[in-house]
């Protein structure tokens, strides 16, 4: 079982990461990629983290994701910085040797980025206005719904 996480402003390729889990020799890999939404006159998506605490949550959660379900590997990359609409933010993948394995692996933890990791985030819109982004609340239902699923 391999673990791969990175968290930078540099920006990644889906297809190698998917190319990465595929050379594990599963039968299955599942995966979700991130994209900065447009609309409503954004113009900027700015991510900050303090690295220890975001390296380690990260890491425990994709440890509770390889003890629920046998995975082969995990793939997890999250970008900082400034982005733009239409950027790439975070790719989550995961390889099993099922596919309902992969699915449910992968949705666990990309339920849990979305709501629990501990990024901070402000969008910039044309008309000067900022503000900060939080968890929505059916976000982090869903990641709490997790709680309580036994695989």
């Amino acid at each position: 079982m391999t673990i791969h996480s990175r968290v930078g402003p540099e920006d990644f390729d889906p297809a190698e990461e998917l190319a990465a889990l595929e050379r594990l020799g599963g039968g299955a890999v599942a995966s979700f990629t991130g994209l900065v939404r447009g609309g409503d006159g954004l113009t900027t998506l700015r991510l900050d983290h303090y690295p220890a605490m975001t390296e380690a949550q990260v890491t425990r959660i994709a440890a509770e994701a390889a003890s629920r379900w046998p995975l082969l590997g995990i793939r997890i990359v999250h970008r900082i910085g400034t982005l733009e609409p239409g950027d790439r933010i975070v790719f989550v993948g995961t390889a099993s040797a099922h596919r309902r394995v992969a699915l449910e692996s992968c949705a666990f933890l990309i339920d849990w980025m979305k709501s629990h990791a501990p990024f901070w985030k402000k969008e910039s819109f044309a008309d000067g206005r900022e503000r900060w982004v939080e968890a929505k609340a059916e976000d982090v239902v869903k990641a709490d719904a997790w709680a309580a699923f036994h695989n």
